[in-house]
């Protein structure tokens, strides 16, 4: 019998392509989202990847009772959670919003786990629990700092919710998966980051702005202590990092984690600034960029990049596209989207 994982948020930007993953890895998966910031359409795009439709609802997992009827429904082995409002800026203008979202659909999962038998959660945490670093790259040992976001410290709250609740004897175990900055799509252009409305995150702005869609890129800062000014971050191929959560499903299912929870940093290792990617956009998609520099953003860090060394050794996971190819795979998603009139 194929072992059956539950993944919230899986209609979205990583919960797809990790989707994706897990079903070419032979899991079944059940995928539950509320569409609040992604599109149901992606299901055909993962039925054509892998030849296999996800089972799909539309739920949200802050209601709990639509929660226990879901878990009555359907047996799960394991649990990846994606589900959580994610953008900087948002989160301090709708702090509420956030906590509510990212604390709550948590919780209910973790209340109904060992009710259920379900074994183990993958919980999908960021880099941003450090804050501003002392120095990089950052190992998993790193101070964690106070958030420079509502949405940084609804990452940190809800480790600390996992670690207290498996503490207090809870029949189960976590991996902690901390990001850093996931970019790119599936080199098929089948799936990739479709944000509602005005992009986020700096990669579809970049991409859209290539296109035509957005008029010009806003780099936030060029005068912060780094070599070119703008800020620096550890970019990761999404492919890369979908990988890493079968891993660690696995890990847990097999029995091989050594503590009830485990934390891993996800990242390349290497820095690269906000110019220094714009530059790389424009040698992948022989396209000049239209951008200008603005102020400071709220919320953002000066430089942060990974040291992976714990996620290579012991997770047994390493980041192997490159940037160029990341960047590459962005474009031809952006395309393919002009083609389907999508974008």
């Amino acid at each position: 019998m194929a072992k059956k994982i539950l993944v919230t948020g899986g209609t979205g930007y990583i919960g797809s392509h990790t989707v994706v993953e897990l079903q070419q890895a032979g899991y079944e998966v059940v995928i539950i989202d509320n569409l609040s910031n992604s599109n149901a359409d992606v299901l055909e795009g993962i039925t054509r990847i892998t030849g296999k439709r996800p089972v799909f609802d539309k739920l949200d997992c802050t209601d709990f009772e639509a929660m226990k009827a879901l878990f009555r429904k359907y047996t799960f082995d394991g649990i990846i959670h994606f589900a959580a409002s994610k953008a900087v800026g948002e989160s301090v203008e709708k702090p509420l919003m956030y906590y509510r979202n990212n604390l709550v659909s948590l919780v209910n999962l973790l209340e109904l786990m060992p009710q259920h038998n379900v074994k183990g959660i993958v919980f999908s945490s960021s880099c941003t629990v450090y804050g501003e670093p002392d120095t990089n790259p950052i190992d998993e040992n790193a101070p964690v700092k106070p958030a420079t976001s509502p949405y940084g410290n609804t990452k940190q709250i809800n480790e600390e919710i996992i670690r207290d609740f498996v503490h207090s004897g809870a029949p189960i175990k976590s991996i902690i998966l901390r990001y850093f900055n996931p970019i790119g799509a599936h080199p098929s252009a089948e799936i990739g980051e479709l944000p509602l409305g005005v992009p986020q995150n700096l990669v579809p702005y970049i991409t859209q702005t290539g296109i035509g869609i957005r008029q010009q890129l806003s780099v936030f800062g060029d005068d912060y202590n780094t070599p070119d000014g703008s800020c620096i971050r550890d970019f990761i191929n999404v492919v890369d990092l979908a990988k890493a959560h079968v891993i660690a499903i696995e890990r847990m299912l097999d029995d091989k984690s050594d503590e009830k929870v485990e934390i891993f940093n996800l990242g390349t290792g290497t820095g690269l600034s906000v110019l220094e990617l714009i530059k790389v956009f424009e040698k992948v998609s022989g396209k000049p960029l239209n951008y200008k520099i603005v102020g400071r953003r709220e919320g953002d860090i000066e430089q942060i990049w990974a040291q992976p060394d714990k996620a290579n050794n012991v997770l047994g996971w390493k980041a192997v596209e490159t940037i160029e190819d990341t960047m590459a795979s962005a474009w031809k998603w952006q395309l393919r989207l002009r083609e389907k009139g999508m974008m």
